[in-house]
């Protein structure tokens, strides 16, 4: 589905970009936390960056755990500091990290490398010292924060266009549609915005449809006191594209829950369902007739007729509405507003309350 300047500011709005919010969960020596408050309030702190990617290959436990939180604290606080730390050769250690079974130190790898990827200059170096795999298992392996890092560390991978295929195949896919399903509120935020990037390529579209994220995506939103109907929404545009997602959408009773939306959801919100509706329509009859018979013709009249935006109108209008037979005509790319005059939808009495 094509997004309009319009689409994207709202896609913006309604993801915003991952980062680390938790810092400072494991406690420091006193002298460790002066030593690290100082590093963060200088404008030069290289020669602790050299020592602490020393650490990171020590031999001891203890001292790589403090190595990568300090690392991790000091890639969020400055971000000028996270060019340093990978030009100082921590990437690969860090990697290394991720794999430890060790909770803590995996979790600090995960989000020292979060961390770093939020320069853009250190994605392609994460991505090529083979950072992918470890992220992915460290989503199936890690504690929760470990889990939700993780994700948001693809994500920012994800946004170099090649990696998404490498990621798919990597096996984040079934992942982060279990992560959606079953994490906390911010691990369903991390796992949408993921796999809303992850998912604009074909392949991850099937793995996603193949791993069940309807489910979750449906229920989301049907619950509109979950914040995350907008997220769940935008994602679903994405899979609604292929056959296998319409299908999908409908054997998870997804149609009515689009329809309430209509009803009942936030204008955006209102606006994203006719989106997918518009999709679901295009190429079925069945598909058109399901929709009208769930009550979509009323809430349909009623955004066209409300709608200030000329396009966001053409949306609705697309849907010629027989009220008459409780039934849809769909123009497809055909422009609505040459084939039904506006003012028939605007002069219009209040729609027939729809009868099942």
């Amino acid at each position: 589905m094509g997004q309009s300047s319009g689409d994207h500011n709202d896609y913006s709005s309604t993801f915003s970009d991952c980062n680390s919010d938790r810092s400072g969960e494991f406690p420091t020596t006193s002298s460790q936390g002066r030593r690290l408050l100082l590093a963060c309030a200088a404008d030069n702190c290289d020669d602790l960056i050299r020592q602490l990617v020393s650490d990171l290959n020590s031999c001891s436990i203890d001292e790589q755990k403090q190595a990568a939180m300090e690392i991790r604290l000091l890639a969020k606080n400055k971000p000028e500091n996270r060019l340093k730390i990978a030009g100082a050769g921590a990437i690969k250690p860090l990697i290394s990290l991720i794999s430890s079974s060790d909770a803590q130190l995996q979790e600090n790898g995960v989000t020292a490398i979060l961390n770093l990827s939020l320069c853009d200059e250190n994605k392609e170096l994460i991505a090529s010292s083979g950072a992918i795999k470890p992220l992915v298992r460290a989503l199936k392996t890690g504690t929760s924060t470990a889990k939700e890092n993780a994700a948001c560390a693809l994500l920012r991978l994800s946004q170099i266009e090649e990696n998404k295929i490498v990621i798919g195949m990597a096996g984040a896919i079934p992942l982060l549609v279990n992560l959606l399903g079953y994490g906390s509120f911010r691990g369903k935020k991390d796992a949408s915005t993921t796999l809303y990037s992850l998912c604009s390529v074909k392949e991850n579209k099937i793995r996603a449809i193949q791993a069940g994220i309807m489910k979750p995506l449906v229920e989301l939103m049907a619950d509109f006191g979950s914040n995350m109907v907008d997220k769940a929404a935008y994602v679903l545009s994405q899979l609604v594209s292929l056959p296998e997602g319409k299908t999908s959408l409908v054997e998870e009773d997804g149609i009515p829950v689009l329809v309430e939306i209509l009803e009942d959801g936030s204008q955006r919100q209102k606006e994203i369902a006719v989106a997918i509706l518009l999709q679901i329509c295009e190429d079925s009859l069945a598909y058109r007739n399901m929709v009208a018979r769930e009550g979509a013709i009323p809430p349909l009249v009623a955004l066209s007729q409300s709608s200030a935006n000329r396009s966001k109108q053409k949306w609705c209008l697309s849907f010629n509405v027989d009220r008459r037979r409780h039934s849809l005509i769909f123009y497809g790319n055909q422009d609505p507003a040459t084939s039904l005059p506006e003012r028939q939808m605007c002069q219009s009495k209040a729609p027939t309350p729809h009868v099942m």
